[in-house]
């Protein structure tokens, strides 16, 4: 069966994923390393892993017996682009009303 391709913000909606990208943003992590800190099964760990490494919030390297966990930018640069459209637009509006409150003079 093929897992379902989601969106970043469906892979950054589970806490436990959350959560691993919190502790990857540390070190580089084995699989069984990042199991430990969580209260799940291995095989619920390594679906979780699945998700953001398709999503390409993570990469895995083999190295010897070990599958290494390491961050990767991919994920993070289509949310960082949707946030970004935001900021414009908050900054956009917020220059408006500054405009607006620094051309209106109190009445005497």
């Amino acid at each position: 069966m093929t897992q379902p391709i989601l969106d970043v913000f469906q892979v950054i909606a589970d806490p436990s994923r959350r959560k691993m990208l919190g502790l990857l943003s540390k070190d580089s992590l084995t699989i069984n390393s990042l199991a430990e800190n969580f209260d799940m099964s291995r095989p619920a760990v390594s679906k979780h892993i699945k998700i953001l490494h398709s999503a390409g919030f993570i990469s895995i390297r083999d190295i010897g017996r070990e599958r290494y966990c390491t961050l990767k930018q991919d994920g993070f640069k289509e949310l960082q682009e949707w946030i970004s459209h935001f900021d414009k637009f908050w900054a956009s509006k917020l220059k408006t009303l500054e405009m607006l409150l620094n051309n209106k003079h109190p009445k005497k």
